[in-house]
């Protein structure tokens, strides 16, 4: 678990004392044997400068294309707009459409349309047809690098065609299958391909049951059906059901990663722009302040609310020593049951349909936590302060807090995303200052009405 990052600090710091060497055989020797991916990590380790100077010793477009595929966007970004622009014009030329699609959208208008003019024309045009479809979509994401035969070709022919022009595909672990037209209407494994007797046509032993999803679904349905039928590959078609492109595993690994990082920025009330931009700082400042202002504007609220109540707090100071323990197990509470609903909602686990009974559950959850909690604070605070009143106010107000923490984490949500707002949104400062002001509320109301009516 802990060997990988030692290796990467390691293979960076042979790389960083290579270059200031300027030992550029033992560096080129030294990339010819790392994958792809250990160079980006390796990258990771080094400067903007050193990044660049590293860069340029890859001779292999291939694996330079593969390398700058495995960067991340921030550290790409910057490099690609250093290089020559007829070095990353060969570069993109050996990229799958997706991994280039990505890196142009993230380009500079004028950069990208110079790159654009520069590229051959079918890559041009395969860029812009991608960059057509919605940003986070599978038409965005897929590769039109894919192998699709007709229904009436033979296995014999089938595996002749893919040793002459397998190559050029994305994967041939799948054969779509399609009728004259180019609509998707089956789909035949390599391995049934290789096993089934020669003279067979395609439309004999393929699966008309295609898992496929249509280009503008969002990449997150796409990452669930993925993870659902256990597949290497998703064909991907247009509203006439014509086959334009596939997305394959390891780009629906990066969505996975993207959409989960996108969730914790949100649920901690930031942004995963914070990336893109980590050098500025007015940026980052700007992403961030509206939900810490949300959280200041909760606080005061919530000062104001004790302020109402200061007769109360007046009469039996003691109150005031459980005030952090009523709100920081309420917003603790509220927050692990957001996160529980938003993962739900995130994978398809919870629905629309099920969310009723989810809530449900998180309500008793809370109950039980909150007579447990409730109820040991409760004894705390009579032994400290030797008042029964006290004990029986903090133990009272507690359950309920917590009771209504975990149903307001349930439910914030499930209402947002009711509204087609990213439910992320809905954790971390929402969830905590809310449940802060509420916790309040039922404190100092519980107190009022116990002095008040029972003592």
């Amino acid at each position: 678990m802990h060997k990988t990052p030692n290796r990467q600090k390691l293979m960076a710091g042979t790389i960083r004392r290579l270059l200031q060497r300027e030992a550029w055989h033992n560096i080129q020797k030294l990339l010819s044997k790392l994958y792809p991916a250990d160079i980006s990590l390796a990258m990771r380790e080094l400067d903007e400068e050193m990044r660049l100077v590293l860069f340029q010793q890859i001779s292999d477009l291939e694996k330079a294309g593969k390398t700058l595929s495995e960067l991340d966007i921030e550290i790409a970004l910057p490099l690609v707009q250093s290089l020559p622009e007829d070095k990353i014009v060969s570069i993109f030329k050996e990229m799958p459409d997706d991994d280039r699609t990505e890196l142009i959208s993230q380009l500079p208008e004028e950069f990208s349309r110079n790159l654009l003019d520069q590229l051959g024309t079918v890559e041009s045009q395969d860029i812009e047809t991608l960059l057509s479809y919605p940003e986070d979509s599978a038409g965005r994401i897929m590769t039109t690098d894919f192998f699709a035969l007709r229904d009436a070709t033979t296995a014999t022919e089938a595996i002749e065609i893919i040793r002459r022009r397998g190559e050029d595909a994305e994967t041939v672990f799948y054969i779509y299958v399609t009728d004259p037209l180019g609509r998707l209407t089956g789909i035949v494994s390599l391995r049934k391909l290789i096993l089934t007797q020669p003279e067979t046509q395609l439309k004999d032993i393929m699966n008309t049951n295609v898992v496929k999803v249509d280009v503008h679904t969002d990449q997150e349905l796409v990452a669930q059906q993925v993870e659902r039928y256990n597949i290497l590959a998703i064909p991907v078609v247009d509203d006439s059901e014509i086959l334009v492109g596939i997305i394959t595993v390891d780009d629906i690994i990066d969505v996975i990663r993207q959409e989960a990082t996108e969730d914790i920025f949100r649920m901690a009330g930031s942004d995963s722009e914070e990336i893109v931009y980590a050098d500025n700082i007015f940026k980052i400042a700007r992403i961030r302040l509206p939900w810490l202002l949300i959280t200041l504007f909760g606080g005061v609220t919530t000062g104001y609310f004790m302020w109402l109540f200061k007769a109360t707090l007046e009469t039996t100071i003691a109150l005031i020593t459980f005030v952090p323990v009523i709100t920081g197990m309420g917003g603790n509470v509220g927050s692990q049951s957001a996160l529980i609903i938003v993962r739900g909602l995130a994978t398809g686990r919870v629905t629309m349909d099920t969310i009723a009974k989810v809530i449900w559950r998180e309500a008793r959850i809370g109950i039980l936590m909150g007579v447990i909690c409730g109820s040991t604070v409760g004894v705390i605070a009579l032994l400290w302060h030797h008042e029964p009143m006290v004990g029986i106010v903090v133990a009272v107000a507690m359950s309920a807090s917590m009771t209504v923490a975990a149903t307001m984490g349930a439910f914030a949500p499930t209402f947002f995303h009711k509204l087609g707002i990213d439910p992320a949104i809905a954790s971390g400062p929402f969830v905590s200052t809310s449940n802060d002001v509420i916790g309040i509320l039922i404190y100092m109301a519980t107190a009022t009405v116990f002095l008040k009516f029972l003592f």
